[in-house]
């Protein structure tokens, strides 16, 4: 008999944010998979390191490239293909042998999370549960304190990482919108808010629901990169009271 996969959502950041579905399928896990960048701590498992049960086999999943390239180069893609190629082999074997195996990932495990590389790889040939988390963004317009959308207003994530002019047609075109992958990306966000008539009303939100996070301003934040969990929340509801 096969083992059971399971993607486990743990929240934004906050550890207070991990849902009560996600600590049970963690308590009870035999392996659990997180993944990290080389050299250091992953985030999720630092989320739930206070819930990391003593029996549970740990299976860190590194990546073998994060920010050191660009993502379309084939490089990369031939990189970050094989690593999640090994990464579902080397969960299968605990599943060959009968292991209930949790897949940690930050915020929601199918909105940009690494899971789901996983999940296409496994899911067709285990039986296979997906617990939902609680998104990065909405932990961040929470933590700012900004309505984002309402009644018909059309909200749109969008990628830091789109050319300048499709990112500016993008914001123009919506009524509300978070911009992710920030970082590098920075000063092109800013230009393409500013073609779009919209960045007197960006928020920037770095680190948010963790101790650290910042919120302020998009106009008040200079352009040096921005860290990896950054995001601008751009609000709608412009009738609001």
């Amino acid at each position: 008999m096969s083992g059971r996969l399971i993607g486990v959502g743990t929240g934004p950041g906050d550890p207070e944010l991990l849902t009560l579905k996600a600590l049970r399928a963690i308590e009870t896990a035999d392996v659990i998979a997180h993944f990290l960048k080389r050299g250091r701590n992953g985030n999720a498992r630092s989320i739930v390191a206070a819930h990391w049960p003593d029996k549970a086999i740990e299976l860190p999943l590194p990546y073998p490239v994060t920010t050191e390239m660009d993502r379309r180069e084939d490089g990369y893609k031939a990189q970050i293909g094989a690593f999640f190629d090994e990464s579902a082999k080397n969960i299968a074997e605990h599943l060959d042998q009968g292991r209930t195996v949790a897949v940690l990932s930050e915020g929601d495990p199918f909105f940009y999370g690494s899971y789901m590389h996983i999940h296409v790889r496994l899911a067709p040939h285990y039986p296979t549960e997906v617990i939902a988390g609680i998104t990065s963004l909405s932990g961040c317009w929470s933590q700012a304190g900004v309505p984002l959308m309402q009644g018909d207003d059309v909200f749109t994530v969008l990628p830091g990482t789109l050319e300048l002019s499709d990112l500016a047609r993008r914001l123009g075109e919506t009524d509300s919108a978070v911009i992710m992958k920030v970082g590098r990306n920075l000063p092109k966000i800013r230009q393409a808010l500013e073609a779009a008539g919209k960045i007197d009303r960006a928020i920037y939100v770095e680190r948010g629901t963790m101790a650290d996070s910042v919120v302020t301003p998009l106009a008040e934040r200079d352009d040096s990169p921005a860290p990896y969990f950054s995001q601008v929340l751009v609000p709608g509801w412009k009738d609001r009271p």
